[in-house]
């Protein structure tokens, strides 16, 4: 899934996994598998004051005296008493040992009455010990500083629920599913059946599986043996979102069992599970559409399934829809009959073997333009009046397939690929299996309005989602936890595949860019492993972030340039072709590694020095003769020295490169290994001059001894073009980002960009206007303004060259126009020479037009922005949003219209996003994203957030992308104490859940690094600026 935001860094799952199998399948082992997880290293266990064991209503000081009742309810609760080793109960959990003398008498009774008392008793404490984070009531897992009694999950019909993990039992698992469903869309309701052929691995007497927002009115089940079909009892237990189906007879391990269970629910109006959409086309005419969205944890919600990645099946779709609509799904269209009046039901074809979040379905007015590719069939969809903006999107796909088929040396399985264009979609795409859903702006491209930039976008999310067809698809993680496997794979076969099909985009600009952005996100002590442990639904959302992506396509770029691509082609080949249709885990990858290289390396052990550990190194490097002296240890922003010594044992396995003046730099490219706290390279010559990480490959920092950083600075200002583009800006973001801590001073930094004069290239000048606003910004909205207006005049001198010589036109190549872009919107925003003088007329000319004369693409939203900034500009803007045809458009004048300094006009557009009506809610990050860079919108973001943020949460979903966006964007550059406690006050009042989101201690955290970064350079910049 590719996650949408116009930046979509600027904010913008352990490795081994429990093991659901069970001595007896329908008895839950809390002592073997808390409530949520278990202990991470860095936690305290919870040890219980004063906690009670209510078991089935007895009170604190009452014993059941009934053997038997007491074992079945230690089983309902997961004690498997019998199977219990001594030295598991001698173990270090921390179990409380009876005094010696409390069973001095050694008459036989007593003896047993003691030991029965022991035996309780311990196992008590045991059921206590084990539970640090929740309790089980009827109310669902409660936190444990609530005062409620301990007792088994209850079902919504008062009686007891046989499984307490949020994860599923693993003794049933599905094979096929047949699906039909009959959706209302003007009502937006729908009928379902779902016909689910199992296979026990286990014996049990439950069948547990997941199912949220249904009315289900009949439940039968069906053994091979029978065949006859039996209705049964469903227990729902909705807390956790599963149902439990107590089956007539004991299911035996190797049996197969057929389970059909008829239901109805409502068609979301959210963006997740099977969700409805309503909008007008150009004759004002209101049409109804339905989509779907699963991943990841939405597939429960439009049928009962085992919604989790590892329970693999094969799918069997029938919908039922209006004669007048067209359905998809992932497979071919098998038949399509009469049903009802009206009515006509399309039947699909069995799919091949895949998870359920990449189920897909999709009901509505659509048109298609269509290519054979070897035998698949590859149709881009759109709905009827934006047909004409699909070209660049088949062409795009079926070159990338071709070239994805190619390089892994597996044929892409399906007979089709079907890329749809939705009217209102949250994510910015999403790889259902032969269905691959899509915002508009992410697939459709009109030449008339789309810039370069848009061009890029589209490119790289139709290869991001086409590379998820192998990686996720065809091989998926095991649970959310690796959920890097599949995002980090297909981010990084997004860039690398447009690079080799696409290279006039210079997509390398863009990967850049987005690790350098990921880098700052990752050294907050608020980060976490790529591989991480996730169990509730808020931690799964919360892995889709930039660090799942970006992290992970970064360190496959790192391990790709250190094996050769050779190696790395050859690893992944084998990894695939080892676990197609499988469900793996990290291991599995590196494993396919070893292979390869004949374990000449432990790509394992080395790895997993980066997934497993949260942020990365700084390497500090010292030159002594021919001597490269190297140290390791983690890069922090913060400077407070409990954070940083708290990961002080941290150890990487860094790659090490070097390019030097010694010799020419396309022919010398040293690597070495670095996984020692320190080391030592020997240079085989003496030289001026080393540069450290070549290219940004690396994901680490480097910082140099003064001399050598004056070194570098010096040959940036005699010949920059000694060093590639990448690597000159790779300087410049590592000495701004040590600056910022004063390991080196800002005047360093800013001299070493006094080069930037005879700079040409987009990379460099962009990360320097990225590091320079980063100031501009925290001055301007604390107040500086005759500070920030000489931070912008300095900057404006070193690009005044390059400025001067851009024209307001779509010429010149890809990266030429995107220097444009960012050049002259710099420029105007600041109102610099003759810019907003040029943006104003070509505005003043497009709007006399009624918007019909045609404006410089890659210049738009510059132009935009000018104009908005009157009150009949802005007005005008409004207007042409809603009858505009390209979506790309339509976000460039909502982007103009969130930057004006009009607090009435830009509360408006949030609350009018908000509720959908004039735009639609998918908008509403960007909004606030864009209000939220600004003065004064800055403040008005955050009130409106606080306002709604009820709203917020229930549209989006806690922890979903969108909402850690929403927080990140209007907090972000709040850098005063009074703001900080603030937004600390407001989350505090809220569920201890949305206090522990990873983005609101992000949040908190950057706020206080806002405040430690003015107290240590506002002085310096008032007596140098």
């Amino acid at each position: 899934m590719e996650p949408f935001t116009n930046d979509r860094l600027q904010l913008p799952r352990n490795m081994i996994e429990n093991s659901m199998f069970e001595e007896e399948p329908d008895v839950v082992d809390l002592a073997k598998e808390p409530c949520l997880h278990p202990l991470e290293p860095d936690e305290v266990e919870y040890e219980p004051r004063g906690s009670r064991l209510l078991v089935r209503g007895l009170g604190e000081h009452e014993m059941d005296e009934d053997e038997e009742d007491y074992e079945s309810s230690a089983k309902l609760l997961g004690m498997s008493f019998m199977n219990r080793s001594s030295g598991l109960r001698n173990s270090a959990v921390g179990y409380r040992q009876s005094p010696d003398g409390s069973c001095s008498v050694p008459s036989a009774r007593t003896l047993v009455v003691c030991v029965f008392v022991i035996v309780v008793a311990v196992s008590v404490i045991m059921v206590i010990y084990l539970l640090p984070r929740c309790t089980f009531t009827k109310e669902g897992c409660h936190k444990k500083n609530q005062s409620t009694g301990l007792i088994q999950p209850v079902a919504t019909n008062g009686k007891l629920f046989p499984w307490a993990q949020i994860r599923l039992p693993t003794a049933i698992m599905p094979q096929r599913y047949e699906l039909s469903l009959h959706p209302n869309l003007t009502s937006m309701t729908f009928k379902g059946s779902v016909t689910i052929s199992l296979q026990a691995l286990q014996a049990t007497w439950n069948i547990i599986l997941h199912s949220t927002g249904h009315n289900i009115s009949r439940v039968t089940f069906m053994s091979a043996v029978s065949s006859q079909e039996k209705q049964v009892e469903v227990l729902e237990y909705p807390y956790h979102e599963q149902i439990a189906i107590v089956a007539p007879e004991a299911l035996l391990a190797g049996h197969n069992y057929t389970l059909k269970i008829e239901y109805s629910a409502n068609i979301s109006n959210s963006y997740y599970g099977f969700y409805g959409i309503t909008y007008t086309d150009k004759s004002n005419e209101k049409k109804y559409f339905a989509a779907t969205q699963f991943e990841p944890l939405a597939a429960r919600s439009a049928f009962p399934c085992f919604d989790e990645p590892a329970f693999k099946a094969t799918f069997i779709i029938k919908i039922t829809r209006n004669e007048h609509h067209i359905a998809l799904s992932n497979m071919p269209k098998k038949s399509s009959v009469p049903a009802e009046e009206g009515l006509i039901k399309d039947e699909f074809f069995e799919s091949v073997k895949m998870s359920t979040y990449l189920v897909a379905f999709i009901v509505g007015e659509m048109r298609n333009l269509s290519q054979d590719v070897n035998g698949t069939l590859v149709s881009i969809y759109a709905v009827p009046e934006k047909i004409g903006q699909v070209h660049h999107a088949l062409d795009t796909t079926v070159k990338l397939l071709e070239f994805y088929q190619n390089y892994f040396e597996i044929q892409y399985p399906l007979k089709k690929l079907d890329l749809v264009a939705i009217p209102d979609f949250e994510a910015g795409a999403m790889e259902n299996w032969g269905l691959l859903t899509f915002r508009e702006e992410t697939l459709l491209y009109d030449n008339a309005s789309s810039s370069v930039a848009d061009r890029k976008l589209v490119t790289k999310i139709i290869a991001h989602e086409l590379a998820h067809q192998w990686f996720g698809n065809l091989v998926t993680m095991q649970w959310w936890n690796d959920l890097w496997l599949n995002e980090g794979f297909a981010t990084f076969m997004e860039y690398f595949s447009v690079e080799k099909i696409f290279k006039e985009l210079n997509s390398y600009e863009d990967f850049l860019d987005a690790r350098f952005k990921t880098m700052r996100k990752d050294s907050l002590n608020s980060s976490h492993p790529i591989s991480s442990s996730v169990q509730s639904s808020e931690q799964i959302e919360e892995m889709f972030d930039s660090l799942s992506y970006f992290k992970g396509a970064s360190l496959l770029l790192m391990l790709k340039t250190f094996l050769s691509e050779d190696v790395f082609q050859h690893a992944i080949i084998l990894y695939l072709h080892n676990h197609s249709y499988a469900s793996i885990q990290s291991d599995d990858l590196w494993d396919s590694f070893n292979e390869v290289t004949n374990k000449t390396l432990d790509v394992k052990m080395m790895m997993k020095t980066w997934t497993l550990q949260k942020g990365f190194p700084l390497v500090t490097v010292q030159r002594k003769g021919t001597e490269l002296l190297l140290q390791q240890e983690r890069f922090f922003l913060s400077i407070q020295p409990e954070i940083q010594a708290s990961d002080a044992s941290y150890l990487w396995h860094i790659p090490i490169s070097y390019v030097t003046d010694g010799r020419n730099y396309s022919e010398y490219r040293s690597v070495a290994l670095l996984d020692k706290k320190s080391d030592i390279i020997n240079l085989t010559e003496q030289v001026q001059w080393v540069k450290v990480n070549t290219n940004m490959t690396g994901y680490y920092i480097v910082h140099y001894a003064d001399d050598d950083w004056a070194a570098l600075i010096n040959q940036l200002k005699r010949n920059p073009y000694v060093l590639s583009d990448k690597d000159r800006a790779n300087l410049i973001n590592n000495i701004f980002e040590l600056a910022g801590l004063g390991k080196v001073p800002l005047r360093m930094a800013f001299d070493l960009i006094d080069y930037l004069r005879n700079e040409t290239h987009t990379a460099p000048i962009t990360e320097a206007l990225f590091q320079t606003d980063l100031i501009y910004n925290l001055l301007e909205k604390l107040g500086h303004m005759d500070l920030a207006s000489r931070l912008v005049n300095r900057v404006y001198k070193l690009l005044q060259n390059q400025i001067q010589q851009q024209t307001w036109t779509d010429e010149g190549m890809p990266s030429a126009r995107e220097l444009r872009s960012a050049l002259l919107e710099f420029a105007c925003t600041h109102s610099l020479e003759n810019c907003t003088t040029e943006a104003t007329m070509l505005f003043d000319n497009w709007m006399s037009s009624n918007g019909t004369q045609s404006l410089p693409t890659d210049v738009m939203l510059t132009v935009f922005k000018v104009g908005a900034r009157t009150e009949r500009g802005w007005s005008f803007l409004l207007n042409m949003y809603s009858s505009m045809g390209s979506e790309a458009e339509k976000n460039k004048i909502l982007e103009a219209l969130a930057s004006s300094e009009h607090v009435q006009k830009l509360y408006w557009l949030m609350k009018s996003s908000l509720d959908g009506d004039i735009i639609r809610t998918q908008k509403l990050s960007l909004i606030i994203r864009t209000v939220g860079r600004h003065f004064p919108g800055h403040l008005l973001a955050w009130d409106f957030v606080k306002e709604n943020w009820n709203k917020l949460v229930h549209k989006f979903h806690l922890g979903s992308y969108t909402i850690q966006s929403i927080v990140a964007g209007s907090t972000h550059l709040f850098s005063t104490k009074a703001h900080l406690s603030e937004v600390q006050t407001f989350f505090e009042n809220q569920s201890e859940a949305t206090l522990q989101l990873r983005c609101v201690q992000e949040a908190l955290e950057v706020i206080q690094l806002n405040i430690q970064w003015m107290s240590k350079n506002l002085k310096t910049l008032t007596l140098w600026l």
